[in-house]
């Protein structure tokens, strides 16, 4: 798990898949937690709600979630090792209404045997939705874990294809850079 500043503001920000609880430091954004997640239990003792210190994530957010925002601007704090750094920026460049897979990650970051690391890292993501996580599929298109549960991912996904306009492109191969939209139960 990350280390926190021991000191930082948060905020909740209900939306359609449950409310978010979003900390920062002020020049970056270090945390946003869905409602089931491991972060949403972080030792919270030093922090303070600060709804206004967290405006413009909050306004971001609140744009993807209406449809208006498909690519986030903000200043973002990423407490991992170099590695799950190397990841979660990789994962940045996932374009909105596509997905891709593990082993294309681990092959752009130049890691190749890496999937399963990347994976890990995948999971580890402090900041979901902003550092699309979600975008990341199995090696044959299926969904698989999610710090927010499969059906949180499934909505993004949706979510994602709609504004985008993008079809059920089933038949295109992970981390091809066709959009797809499979969402298969697993």
């Amino acid at each position: 798990m990350p280390r926190f500043p021991a000191t930082l503001a948060y905020s909740e920000l209900d939306t359609p898949i449950g409310s978010l609880l979003l900390a920062g430091e002020t020049d970056a954004l270090c945390l946003v937690s869905f409602p089931i997640d491991r972060y949403r239990n972080v030792d919270r003792s030093g922090w303070t709600r600060d709804d206004a210190a967290l405006a413009e994530p909050r306004r971001q957010l609140q744009a993807y979630f209406a449809g208006e925002l498909t690519d986030f601007d903000l200043p973002l704090r990423f407490l991992g090792t170099d590695f799950q750094n190397q990841v979660w920026q990789a994962l940045t460049e996932i374009p909105y209404g596509e997905t891709t897979n593990y082993g294309a990650i681990a092959a752009r970051i130049g890691r190749p045997p890496a999937s399963r690391a990347v994976g890990a890292a995948n999971g580890a993501n402090h900041l979901p939705i902003i550092v699309p996580c979600h975008r990341v599929v199995g090696s044959t298109g299926a969904l698989t874990g999610f710090g927010g549960g499969l059906p949180t991912k499934r909505y993004l996904l949706a979510h994602e294809r709609k504004v985008a306009g993008v079809a059920d492109a089933t038949s295109a191969p992970p981390g091809s850079g066709v959009p797809r939209g499979r969402s298969s139960p697993d």
